[in-house]
């Protein structure tokens, strides 16, 4: 008898040919134990094995443990339950803990299934839902909603070049504020602990070039017509050609006095509110968050004058690194695209979670 090794060469595979061999020599069975170091209950089930199967008994067939119990559409249901508040079916808790989710679907549920915690848990971790802390948002009351927030889109999206925005980053105040940053594991940073507002609050009124992506502003002492009038007026010496331009603000009433509106008026200059408590329509608003992080966060700056230098100096590096009106174009394609794709309207809330 010959066995011609094939594939790759699986040691298991080899120790039984090993056994097959050493019977056909005949060897006795506790002489093929000795020889392979195994137990004679083993050699025997091998040679038995190899009697009525012949080869295919070469190749081992492990078996994965029990049968699976939980079908793809099980563990489709189970996804959905998870993503449902308890609330909504039937249960006196506002959220989900592993034990209180597999006794609902064990016992309670519609359609009953049976399972462990932390298959539970692995199933839940594999479809990336994780134990996340809850956020609020406001919802827009006004009700020409829909209409301002498509003409801000429309302006956004058809004359890019032209639409700027504006509105207040504040209150920015004289005190160590908390950050973080890059230090010796151990060792971070450290600022003095004095939390006296010693020096009053500023507003920094800042104004936005979508098409460019400049942004530029002014620190004030408070939110006011004209200091809102002023910033306006910045905006549309930035476009001097005396074409209309369109600026984005917040529905303030500093924002919309008489005066602003014929000034507006008189230099062609569209203002589009965005509508109550939707502050995130505001393209500025994103803009922000980098102030924020770079300039106050981690910041013990002496007084308001030190921080308005802090902040023209960053202003002028990032407006000197700002995106290239390529990469802004295919933004905003990018996202008409998925809007398109999900066939829901820039603005539109989405379908509320359970």
């Amino acid at each position: 008898m010959r066995i011609t090794r094939r594939g790759t060469g699986s040691p298991i595979r080899l120790r039984r040919a090993m056994v097959v061999l050493a019977s056909a020599g005949g060897n006795t069975v506790p002489a093929i134990a000795r020889l392979a170091q195994a137990d004679e209950d083993t050699i025997r089930q091998v040679i038995h094995r190899f009697n009525e199967m012949g080869m295919a008994s070469l190749d081992p067939q492990w078996a994965g443990g029990r049968p699976r119990q939980i079908s793809p559409d099980e563990e489709q249901f189970i996804v959905e339950t998870a993503n449902t508040r308890p609330e909504k079916l039937g249960r006196p808790f506002t959220r989900w803990s592993t034990r209180k989710l597999a006794d609902h679907l064990r016992l309670h549920s519609t359609r009953r299934v049976r399972i462990g915690r932390e298959r539970l848990r692995q199933i839940l971790h594999r479809h990336r839902i994780t134990f996340q802390r809850t956020k609020t948002w406001k919802e827009s009351t006004d009700p020409h909603r829909d209409v301002k927030l498509a003409r801000i889109e429309y302006v956004s999206s058809h004359f890019p070049q032209r639409v700027f925005a504006f509105d207040e980053f504040g209150p920015l105040v004289i005190r160590p504020q908390a950050g973080t940053g890059w230090a010796p594991a151990g060792h971070p940073h450290r600022l003095p602990a004095n939390y006296h507002k010693l020096h009053g609050v500023r507003q920094f009124h800042g104004c936005y070039s979508v098409g460019d992506d400049q942004l530029w502003g002014v620190v004030r002492r408070r939110k006011s017509a004209a200091n809102t009038l002023a910033a306006l007026k910045s905006i549309r010496a930035a476009r001097p050609d005396g074409a209309p331009i369109y600026v984005i603000l917040d529905n303030l009433s500093a924002h919309k006095g008489r005066k602003i509106r014929a000034w507006a008026a008189r230099n062609k200059v569209e203002l589009c509110f965005t509508p109550t408590y939707a502050s995130w329509a505001n393209p500025i608003e994103a803009q922000f968050g980098p102030l924020r992080t770079f300039v106050i966060a981690g910041s013990n700056h002496p007084n308001h004058p030190a921080l308005t230098r802090k902040l023209q100096a960053y202003l002028r590096w990032r407006n000197a690194n700002a995106r290239h009106p390529d990469v802004l174009a295919a933004q905003r394609r990018e996202r008409a695209r998925i809007r398109s794709e999900r066939q829901r309207r820039w603005g539109q809330p989405a379908t509320r979670a359970a």
